[in-house]
């Protein structure tokens, strides 16, 4: 994703601020944890694909790698190999942001394992052809979102202050087109809410992000899998981190406090634009096709892209 960052943004500065970012080995995590980084905040970028250990389904990106560039645009990135499904990986996190710092200002919850394995079976199947392992993952996801922020949560309470953003995505009333994506993404939104009127009393605000259409290193490989370049979407995964670092920085965020809010939204109102100076609205589901069933095509593109290229290796 060849593009250069616009620099009419001139983001709030966050230095001195403690955060940590779920899944920011790529993807939407990556473009928060650099969105962050540029404000000058710390970031603890977390996930299970690292430069030692291997990288899941063989997609760019590390956490090394997002840590790196975090600390190039100002920050300090910290890598952190942690599988948010594991309450251990999660306590061993929470205990030493509490070594170093004391303290935690921002979470952003968006790991998300519930894309894995998608070329094994149709992503948009009914439910009655969907394995377990794919409701598992979906829950699997949820309950890890629940867990790194049960345990992250008290480094927030002392100063009465802080953020927990959850990056989800639902459409209203609208079918995302499989039952357990469905169930979970808008269950999502529910424990952000949950969280929120927990926290009330402690001055910690939680709400919930929806992205629009992003063009992530997935949504890439799809397009250059089946041979015609780059995919023409909605925005950049940078734009939900400049969404992130606005709310980061508003002394009003607690007013917001259980709601969900969009990118594109909270764009118009703060005034910032995408990387590339636009300003794309809020994302909407439109016409026959189901969130699912657009997933399953760049799933099994992705897939097909993979076993191209090993078979490309196995020839040399």
């Amino acid at each position: 994703m060849n593009q250069d960052v616009n620099q009419d943004w001139k983001p709030p500065r966050l230095d001195g601020k403690i955060a940590v970012v779920t899944g920011a080995s790529r993807g939407v995590g990556r473009g928060i944890a650099l969105a962050l980084g540029s404000a000058g905040a710390t970031v603890y970028v977390t996930g299970r694909s690292t430069r030692s250990e291997g990288r899941t389904e063989d997609l760019p990106g590390t956490v090394d790698d997002t840590a790196d560039e975090v600390t190039a645009r100002s920050g300090t990135g910290i890598a952190v190999r942690c599988d948010h499904t594991s309450p251990s990986d999660n306590q061993a996190l929470a205990d030493l942001i509490r070594e170093r710092h004391g303290r935690l200002d921002l979470l952003v919850n968006n790991a998300w394992g519930g894309y894995e394995r998608s070329g094994e079976v149709r992503f948009d199947a009914p439910f009655w052809d969907q394995p377990m392992w794919r409701y598992d993952l979906c829950d699997g996801s949820l309950r890890a979102q629940y867990d790194v922020t049960r345990v992250l949560a008290g480094l927030m309470l002392p100063q009465r202050a802080g953020l927990i953003v959850g990056i989800g995505f639902t459409d209203g009333d609208i079918y995302l087109g499989q039952a357990a994506y469905d169930v979970f993404k808008s269950a999502s939104d529910r424990l952000s809410r949950a969280f929120a009127a927990d926290l009330r009393k402690h001055a910690v605000a939680a709400l919930s992000l929806h992205p629009g259409f992003v063009r992530t290193e997935r949504v890439e490989a799809a397009w250059e899998a089946l041979g015609s370049g780059p995919a023409a979407v909605v925005h950049s995964p940078e734009y939900v981190g400049r969404a992130v670092v606005e709310l980061a920085a508003d002394p009003k965020v607690l007013e917001r406090s259980g709601q969900v809010v969009s990118t594109g939204d909270l764009a118009a109102e703060y005034g910032f634009s995408d990387i590339d100076g636009r300003q794309p609205p809020a994302f909407r589901l439109e016409g026959r096709m189901t969130l699912a069933t657009r997933m399953d095509r760049l799933n099994r593109a992705v897939a097909a892209g993979s076993v191209a290229a090993g078979r490309r290796e196995e020839e040399k």
